[in-house]
């Protein structure tokens, strides 16, 4: 076990904040892993655990332990004439692992192209896209309680996914290292092609052809033309969660404004944030050195060297606009450490 003290976290958070870990190690197996909480277990160090990086806004030194999950491999767990259940450690690029599938040509998570991260944040936020969810290919994953070093299996009811939420962002289990994810992939899919623009590019740029290389390629073009790469322009993706609110209040809120857009769910009303945002007058909003994208106002961005608690603070404006003008309380996506 290797530990590193006052670590730089600049390599390994998509927002380019440059914060400091206390301590910082790197586990790459489950041995390694079991070493590492015994040790924080017997030193009472707190444990944050970091794969992609992309769904954190740093903004003051981690005065904890933090875990680099580099835990890699991918297997098929179990095959069928219909589909094919893989597992993939939870430390694999999450994105390589949608190419993976569709090199195979099995269907699924094409939709989901380009979506930064590991395979073991996918669940804890239940990444979606393109009218794709991870919730629709999940079996089961199996995680490490990070106190009790006890290992168990999660389906996909004991998961309680939700809109961008599972379980693993509540109470206890926000103590579980998740160690591996199992999907299952089709071999005979049904293409998904109804959401955004997708259709429009499979039409321009393949004519009108449909594999599942063509929807993924469709869906990175997509992603790209709108969101900032995060290699060259430091961000987290999209900040805000959409919010969903009651029928009655999204009737008041089209007498109030006809144009604006909603979409009908389960349990309401879903609004686009960004919407929402640029209404408030923040697209393209630059303070110095970090700001709101010019394309995305859903995307807060670090420009050059910016801190991360200048950020929280813009996200923190941008929430009270919203609630003053809508009455609507938008929600962050990103974690906050």
């Amino acid at each position: 076990m290797n530990i590193q003290y006052n670590k730089s976290l600049l390599a390994y958070n998509t927002f380019h904040i440059d914060e400091t870990a206390s301590e910082f190690t790197i586990v790459k197996d489950e041995h390694q892993l079991f070493e590492v909480l015994r040790y924080a277990h017997e030193q009472q160090q707190e444990i944050k655990i970091m794969g992609g990086g992309s769904n954190i806004l740093l903004t003051q030194k981690a005065d904890c332990l933090i875990v680099l999950n580099q835990l890699k491999g991918i297997v098929t767990a179990e095959e069928t004439d219909t589909f094919t259940d893989i597992q993939f450690m939870s430390g694999e690029n999450w994105h390589q692992c949608v190419r993976y599938c569709v090199e195979k040509n099995l269907g699924g998570i094409e939709n989901l192209s380009l979506i930064p991260g590991s395979i073991g944040a996918a669940p804890i936020q239940n990444i979606g896209a393109y009218g794709a969810e991870l919730k629709d290919v999940f079996v089961s994953l199996t995680a490490i309680h990070t106190k009790t070093l006890q290992k168990h299996q999660f389906n996909g009811t004991q998961c309680a996914f939700g809109y961008r939420d599972s379980i693993f962002k509540h109470a206890e289990h926000r103590h579980y290292f998740i160690v591996s994810v199992t999907l299952r992939l089709q071999k005979k899919p049904a293409f998904n092609t109804d959401y955004g623009d997708i259709q429009q590019v499979l039409k321009e740029d393949f004519n009108d052809q449909r594999s599942l290389q063509h929807i993924s390629d469709a869906v990175i073009k997509i992603r790209r033309s709108k969101l900032p790469d995060p290699e060259v322009t430091g961000n987290a993706g999209s900040f805000f969660k959409n919010p969903v609110v009651a029928e009655a209040h999204a009737r008041q809120l089209r007498q109030l404004f006809s144009e604006m857009p909603s979409y009908p769910v389960d349990n309401g009303v879903k609004i686009p944030a960004a919407w929402l945002i640029e209404q408030c007058g923040w697209k393209g909003y630059q303070a110095g050195n970090f700001g709101v994208h010019s394309r995305q106002p859903l995307v807060l961005v670090n420009y050059a060297d910016a801190k991360g608690a200048d950020i929280l603070e813009l996200s923190n404006k941008i929430i009270t606009s919203v609630q003053q003008r809508f009455n609507i309380l938008l929600e962050r996506e990103v974690n906050i450490w």
